[in-house]
């Protein structure tokens, strides 16, 4: 009845999505969560049956799972979606479009109960050496690891809702969790934690001006929040390589049971478990 779906880091990758809906519809979950970086990059153009996707939201996304509603009916699973650090904002409103008729429920720094839980979405990630900072914050300070750029240099699709120069992902998660019970409480990140099992990135041996760069590259301030927070469970994405690189896939904090869904492979990683007892878990890899 409980079972859950936590899918990340699709990156517009069509054969991903289809055997997503496929597993879907085929095994009828409870829970579906989509951990962002959902779609593909803005200058790479998308096919289906050979023919190009004008705008993947619209004509894609939303359609399918349209579709997968319409087989599933009343079996059709409760979704919740956040953007990540590699989808433009500007794509929000599509977004807002899929939880106006139904589809899932978007949150972006904010929190839906559902039973006896509260499920909580925030799509921000610490400073990345990349130049899209739709969904960047400073983690715990004003700090920006080597090689990285700030959150108030790059670019933007959207103008943001908050002060780049100032606001911290710290900040963010005092204020949405605020005092909540954390017993029942899911946070759908798109950052791993810091110096976890979830958040280890191949640059091993890499320097940028002599200076060693740190193979952890989650965020200290959720890394934090989780140790003193103690959620019931936490959603990972973001770091493709990291299960590869240490084998793991999951860790323990405490009560706090943290999944992380990215994979560099070619396959679609499932992350399924039960968010009643999130002790049952499994990582399957989907093949086309």
């Amino acid at each position: 009845m409980t079972t859950s779906y936590f899918v990340s880091d699709l990156h517009g990758n069509v054969s991903r999505y289809e055997m997503l809906f496929r597993e879907i519809i085929r095994n009828k979950p409870s829970f579906v969560f989509l951990g962002g970086d959902l779609l593909p990059h803005v200058h790479r153009s998308v096919r289906l049956n050979n023919k190009e996707i004008p705008d993947f939201m619209s004509d894609y996304v939303i359609p399918g799972f349209k579709n997968v509603r319409r087989q599933l009916g009343c079996n059709y699973p409760e979704i919740f979606v956040i953007m990540g650090n590699d989808d433009h904002r500007i794509e929000e409103p599509a977004f807002l479009e899929g939880e106006k008729i139904e589809l899932w429920k978007y949150l972006n720094r904010s929190k839906f109960k559902f039973g006896p839980y509260m499920i909580y979405g925030y799509p921000y990630v610490p400073p990345t050496p990349f130049l899209l900072k739709d969904w960047e914050k400073y983690d715990v300070s004003r700090f920006v690891d080597p090689g990285c750029t700030n959150p108030a240099e790059g670019f933007r699709t959207a103008e943001p809702d908050y002060d780049p120069e100032y606001d911290t992902i710290q900040k963010d998660l005092e204020t949405l969790a605020g005092n909540d019970d954390m017993k029942k409480a899911i946070f759908l990140f798109h950052t791993p934690p810091y110096q976890s099992l979830l958040d280890r990135a191949a640059l091993e041996g890499k320097y940028v001006d002599h200076v060693p760069l740190d193979v952890h590259v989650g965020s200290i301030a959720v890394q934090r929040f989780i140790e003193e927070k103690k959620p019931w469970i936490t959603l990972h994405g973001h770091i493709h390589e990291s299960a590869r690189i240490t084998g793991q896939w999951k860790q323990q904090f405490g009560r706090t049971s943290s999944f992380s869904a990215a994979h560099d492979g070619p396959e679609l990683a499932i992350v399924k478990f039960r968010i009643d007892d999130p002790d049952i878990n499994e990582r399957i890899l989907v093949k086309e």
